[in-house]
């Protein structure tokens, strides 16, 4: 690399930069990158190639795309991975801020950040600043599309074209003449550029603010890995448990299922035993710091406070899924037992007999066959002296 000339090394920095941001890379590669970019920084800065003094216009259209030199240096150092990572951010940063101001000595700063710039700082203008750094982001994605593809068109219009007729002498300039779209493409770059950087230095920054503060607490409370080394212990304390208890398994009966969750948080403790389930009061699980730090009681209004953090949204069980099984389990036996003895008590013959409706002796039977016959030969009888016919003999004309 310390032979190469800076345009070949710029083009291999820019490659292993679109590979890490498109898809990822080996941090072998992202560092290689690095190493690249800062020897195009070093080679431009000896060549002199910007001044303060120039503007857009001034620089040529072959050294505007090292204007990017900072902004591929400070994605790339954000990607490093390693176990201190707030140097990364200030490094990143300060390159992100080192390009912005060099665009806009340049005058490439778009008028609109500009403009925001000096407004305050509300959620209402961060929110106008985004919504209008996205429009700009893509208007020149879309811009970047459209040139690429113009290119890819005229390239094979050109190629259709040398197959047909011959390129005469003085034609080579006009075909080949594409340096205000190259000057276009790569100013449209430094835009899209300009507004990604915007918006990874606010990232940046907030990330910064939180390691910031998680290290200043855990340099304050001097302990750093108290959290790590709880879990550990717990863990060890489980994994005793269990192998203690697989060999008492073989010489003891089995303990009845443990129903609730803070005895059994007590029980991996060491804080209680199994054989104590019934004497064990059955207190609401803890979330929050204190389920971590504070295994005793609460002794204060703050601890009290502080044990109430990401409790959960929704209402905590009453009872073990081993309960509820066998409750419901004690429901349905006693429903079959009840039907048993419906069925029993509706197939047996006293049920019978006494569900039996009572129905008319033989000698009311004969009372009603004595009273519908002389019912009948009494309606015989006035039939006999009144026929039919004979309440209308004065209507008939020879009555």
């Amino acid at each position: 690399m310390e032979d190469l000339p800076l345009p070949s090394i710029f083009e291999q920095a820019r490659k292993i930069h679109n590979t890490a941001t498109e898809s990822g890379s080996d941090q072998d590669v992202v560092r290689k990158g690095c190493d690249a970019l800062r020897k195009c920084e070093d080679m431009i800065g000896k060549l002199g190639l910007f001044s303060a003094n120039e503007t857009k216009e001034d620089i040529s259209t072959g050294n505007l795309k090292y204007i990017l030199v900072p902004f591929y240096l400070a994605e790339l150092t954000e990607k490093i991975v390693q176990d201190d990572r707030i140097p990364l951010l200030r490094a990143s940063q300060a390159k992100l801020k080192e390009f912005i101001s060099f665009c806009e000595t340049m005058e490439l700063l778009p008028k609109e950040e500009l403009e925001t710039s000096t407004e305050g700082n509300s959620l209402a203008d961060r929110r106008a600043r985004k919504i209008a750094r996205f429009k700009r982001q893509k208007a020149a994605e879309s811009k970047l599309l459209e040139i690429k593809e113009r290119k890819e068109r005229r390239g094979r219009s050109s190629k259709a074209s040398a197959l047909s007729a011959p390129i005469e002498a003085g034609e080579e300039d006009v075909l080949d003449d594409d340096g205000e779209e190259e000057r276009e493409a790569w100013l449209t770059t430094i835009t899209l550029a300009i507004c990604k950087a915007f918006d990874l230095l606010e990232m940046l920054k907030k990330e910064e603010e939180m390691l910031s503060s998680i290290k200043e607490k855990e340099e304050k409370d001097g302990d750093k890995n108290f959290s790590r080394e709880i879990l550990d212990e717990r863990m060890r304390r489980a994994e005793a448990w269990h192998r203690d208890g697989v060999v008492r398994a073989q010489y003891s009966k089995p303990a009845p299922p443990i129903t609730c969750a803070t005895f059994a948080q007590d029980v991996l403790e060491g804080r209680a035993n199994v054989s104590q389930a019934h004497e064990h009061k059955h207190q609401p699980m803890i979330f929050g710091p204190a389920s971590l730090v504070n295994g005793g009681p609460l002794t204060s209004e703050r601890e009290r406070l502080a044990a109430q953090v990401f409790q959960p949204g929704f209402r905590l069980p009453t009872m073990s899924i081993e309960e509820a099984g066998l409750r419901e389990m004690e429901m349905m036996n006693k429903w079959q037992e009840r039907t048993a003895k419906y069925i029993e008590e509706a197939n047996s013959a006293w049920h019978k007999d006494n569900n039996r409706k009572p129905g008319p002796s033989a000698e009311d039977e004969d009372e009603d066959d004595d009273a519908a016959q002389e019912k009948a030969r009494a309606w015989d009888d006035w039939k006999d002296d009144n026929p039919r016919g004979a309440g209308n003999k004065k209507l008939t004309p020879c009555g």
